[in-house]
């Protein structure tokens, strides 16, 4: 693999994801990334981030009219990296209960719940939350995409439903949000997801790009030596 080489990164475009920054935090590390609702360039990407932020009915309406619903389940099949942010992260499971009930991507078994009614002591804390807050993890980070991270680290979040998934094995870090405690991100094979925006995490949230390039670049060469 030439040292110029550039792993290409599809950022799926759905019209409801801070599309931008994630392509500038690619591009920073050293990452070839396109905005793209191609089918064709998202199967042949090296890697795949499905962003987001909005309504889970909305966002599962618009990935099935451009016919991308099983489209991420063939990269999620595939071995390729696939990372969902934020809503990104709602959409890899089973169903949310946003406005309703609605079937997700099901990459990642498991529901989609809102904030009810978060509470530090006896005071009530606003939903949604919007802001930093820290990551908490039981120390199995190393390999994953928060590998170099420390437990307690401040991520920025934006949400008022969070996901639980059915396996407490995939779950990678969690949050607590008053007395609530989330999964923040999880990891199960080649499927990473977070709640929090890494792009808008300063240096922390970079290392996670930083550490994507890396697992894209392993990955590549390993198919290449096949």
């Amino acid at each position: 693999m030439p040292e110029t080489f550039r792993p290409q990164v599809a950022i799926v475009d759905y019209g409801m994801g801070n599309l931008f920054s994630v392509k500038h935090a690619c591009q920073s590390v050293g990452l070839k990334a396109s905005i793209t609702a191609s089918k064709q360039e998202i199967l042949a990407a090296d890697a795949v981030i499905l962003p987001g932020v909005g309504a889970f009915g909305d966002a599962m309406g618009t990935l099935v009219r451009l016919q991308l619903v099983d489209v991420l389940r063939q990269v999620a099949a595939s071995g390729k990296p696939l990372v969902g942010i934020c809503l990104g992260m709602q959409l890899f499971m089973t169903r949310s209960y946003e406005f309703g009930c609605h079937e997700g991507l099901g990459i990642i078994v498991g529901e989609v719940v809102r904030f009810e009614s978060p509470a530090e002591g006896a005071a009530r804390l606003k939903v949604p939350q919007v802001g930093w807050n820290q990551i908490h993890g039981n120390g199995a980070w190393k390999g994953s995409l928060l590998d170099g991270l420390q437990g307690g680290e401040f991520m920025y979040f934006v949400h008022s439903f969070y996901a639980i998934p059915a396996d407490s094995r995939v779950v990678l870090s969690t949050t607590r949000y008053g007395h609530i405690e989330f999964c923040s991100s999880l990891s199960q094979g080649n499927v990473f997801a977070c709640q929090f925006h890494p792009e808008r995490s300063g240096p922390q949230g970079l290392r996670i790009y930083q550490n994507l390039a890396e697992h894209i670049r392993v990955r590549v060469g390993e198919v290449q030596r096949v």
